[in-house]
């Protein structure tokens, strides 16, 4: 798959919520995450920490809804701009947040994705 096959199946599967799915399907077994922040979450590397990262996040978040719009692509990258309503399960606060993701695509995978907000 190139990149605009790539970019147009990891949208359709988030678009209908199937983020983990995406996941499953398009990372390369060494692709990293990198997020605008600092601490233990700002770099993951490999299909198992991303996967335990998106867990994490499942677990310690309600989301009331989501949406992803894109995607938006540039030679072998491409980005989706998600909106989300969560409820962070330790605190009860509720939040309403918008990030963009950054993906880059080698040998019909995703190598790296990386998140602005």
């Amino acid at each position: 798959m190139d990149t605009k096959e790539v970019a147009q199946a990891v949208a359709a599967l988030c678009k209908d919520g199937k983020h983990e799915e995406a996941g499953k399907q398009f990372w390369a077994d060494n692709v990293v995450s990198l997020e605008a922040m600092d601490g233990p979450m700002s770099r993951a590397e490999g299909r198992a920490a991303l996967g335990a990262k998106s867990a994490w996040w499942h677990e310690n978040h309600e989301i009331h809804s989501a949406t992803t719009k894109g995607p938006y692509l540039h030679d072998d990258q491409f980005a989706l701009a998600f909106a989300m309503d969560v409820t962070m399960k330790s605190n009860g606060h509720r939040m309403q947040m918008t990030e963009v993701g950054l993906y880059t695509v080698a040998g019909g995978k995703i190598v790296e994705e990386r998140f602005f907000y």
